[in-house]
């Protein structure tokens, strides 16, 4: 852990904002950009059919926490061309022009309307597909929810704030047709994998609270850049070194210095307000993305009121493996199931 982070853990995020941000210039810019969304178009009814659902296993009526299917994995690996669980259905839809503006979108047609759970995958800002979360996508279509599994724009097709925007886009054009996917827009959550852990984070302090937002979970998300930035130095291990340079490329190739406002938009601890969701975090004590990033964020929300619980896990697992570690999986599903078994506001 870099100097300046050691010593801003017992101040809080103004004291990390001062501390990183050390040109003149940049101690003036402790609050975002404002960066609205971009259009947010309807699902297209051209929209990628998914192949005959298979069997799996039947999906519970309602949401419940009390659920024991097989245990949810994230896996190292793409899977193989996803099928629903019997039931449900699912349709990859475009949600933006781009190529990687998509996602795909897994409901039941049937029963009440279901909450959902919005997945971002992660791959250092610049790589990663949401392929790779079809485990943990089934698993909670199998729990009942709506579960949206969705691409956004990397680093290397556009700097930030795209790929906060594109979330941000996904979310809006699912809730604005609750009827089509049976779900409830009042009621969902976001659950992210390392850098899609940041932008899930990223969504939960965007403006003072997201509309019928329930939670954000993050798996070693990567939520203060300018620690990342700090920490991966030449002294730094080679992860932090990596994290580092895929900072400052989503930051547009831009150092803290000479772009303190991108910098401080990616910031998550500079943007916490009282309406902002609760949050679950989990790290591996030892991991690349240490868990005081997110003692930082937790911080930063407890001062408006806002509850967060950071789950530190022994090792240096970091992300999908981590997720795999005995009880990782269990802790966020009961989050996420208690977070979206409170009615609607």
């Amino acid at each position: 852990m870099g100097t300046a982070v050691r010593t801003a853990m017992g101040m809080g995020a103004a004291a990390l904002a001062t501390l990183m941000l050390t040109s003149p210039g940049a101690r003036a810019a402790t609050s975002a950009a404002a960066v609205a969304p971009a259009g947010n178009p309807a699902p297209q009814p051209s929209a990628t059919p998914v192949p005959s659902a298979s069997p799996v296993s039947s999906a519970s009526a309602t949401p419940s926490g009390s659920a024991t299917p097989p245990t949810p994995s994230a896996t190292a690996s793409p899977s193989a061309s996803p099928t629903p669980p019997a039931g449900a259905r699912m349709h990859t839809y475009s949600y933006g022009p781009h190529p990687r503006q998509i996602m795909d979108v897994w409901w039941h047609p049937t029963g009440p309307r279901r909450p959902a759970v919005f997945v971002v995958h992660g791959g250092w800002w610049s790589g990663g597909d949401k392929k790779y979360m079809t485990s943990v996508t089934r698993y909670y279509v199998q729990q009942g929810y709506t579960v949206v599994n969705l691409d956004y724009r990397l680093s290397g097709d556009a700097p930030w704030p795209a790929q906060r925007t594109d979330v941000l886009s996904a979310v809006a054009a699912v809730r604005r047709h609750p009827a089509l996917f049976n779900t409830d827009p009042g009621r969902y959550v976001l659950l992210g994998f390392s850098a899609g852990g940041h932008l899930a984070a990223a969504v939960g302090t965007y403006g003072d609270g997201r509309p019928g937002l329930r939670g954000v979970v993050g798996i070693s998300p990567p939520v203060s850049p300018l620690s990342a930035y700090e920490d991966g130095t030449a002294f730094g291990t080679y992860e932090q070194r990596k994290l580092r340079r895929a900072a400052v490329r989503l930051a547009g190739g831009c150092s803290p210095a000479r772009c303190p406002r991108v910098w401080s938009s990616m910031e998550v601890p500079f943007h916490a307000t009282p309406h902002d969701a609760p949050m679950l975090a989990v790290h591996s004590a030892d991991e690349f993305v240490p868990p005081y990033q997110s003692e930082v964020l937790r911080e930063s929300l407890e001062n408006v009121g806002v509850p967060m619980t950071v789950k530190t896990m022994a090792g240096t697992f970091h992300s999908a493996p981590l997720y795999r570690e005995p009880g990782v999986a269990e802790t966020v599903r009961a989050w996420i199931a208690a977070r979206l078994a409170q009615p609607a506001r």
